[in-house]
């Protein structure tokens, strides 16, 4: 009889300590689940892009120029739901502008815009990189929205000063000039090194 009532209390205790875990466990899912809302919640609301664009010129571009005009479209599709579909979106913007790179048009293929490039390029990466992490620095992906969209109209703002400047029309002889003072086309300076052979120098 002590037999069963010592089994029986132990197979009570077993229960109430199997409940006492499933508890803590279910605690601890409600609570991430509430952090991961807040986080979604903030990115979601953070989540904004300059898509349009800022000037004349930058409108110009997305009729002729390709890759430009993909890349306002894929920041201009917010993701809806979950993470998972900001995880996705992140990824296809990091692509649409690592394609910025190619074939951009001549009057902007100039050091000024392929830095901003670069630099929209940079940020775009890091943007990726947060949000693939697997505790995501929501205040740090909301903060890199906000320093990609300053980083595009420093772009579009550089692309429509290079066109303002080409109609400043040039003085005579400035493009002669300009074509002096370029260091990619000057004549190598290849001064022949005398040798000495037998102490007397040679040419």
């Amino acid at each position: 009889m002590k037999y069963k009532i010592s089994l029986f209390l132990l197979l009570i205790f077993a229960l109430q300590s199997c409940q006492d875990e499933d508890a803590k466990r279910l605690a601890e899912n409600l609570k991430e689940a509430k952090k991961k809302e807040v986080i979604f919640n903030n990115i979601n609301k953070g989540w904004v892009f300059i898509e349009e664009p800022i000037n004349e010129v930058s409108e110009k571009n997305v009729r002729a120029w390709a890759e430009w005009r993909d890349f306002l479209k894929e920041i201009g599709d917010k993701p809806r739901r979950t993470i998972g579909a900001f995880q996705k979106k992140s990824t296809a913007i990091s692509k649409k502008t690592m394609a910025l790179n190619n074939n951009i048009p001549s009057e902007f293929n100039q050091p000024q815009i392929k830095s901003r490039i670069s630099t929209l390029i940079t940020k775009i990466k890091m943007l990726d990189l947060f949000i693939h992490l697997n505790k995501i620095p929501d205040e740090k992906v909301t903060f890199l929205v906000g320093d990609i969209n300053k980083e595009l109209v420093s772009l579009e703002r550089q692309m429509d000063k290079l066109v303002e400047k080409s109609k400043i029309p040039k003085e005579q002889g400035e493009a002669d000039f300009l074509k002096m003072l370029d260091t990619t086309r000057a004549i190598p300076n290849q001064v022949p090194v005398p040798i000495r052979k037998n102490g007397q120098l040679e040419q």
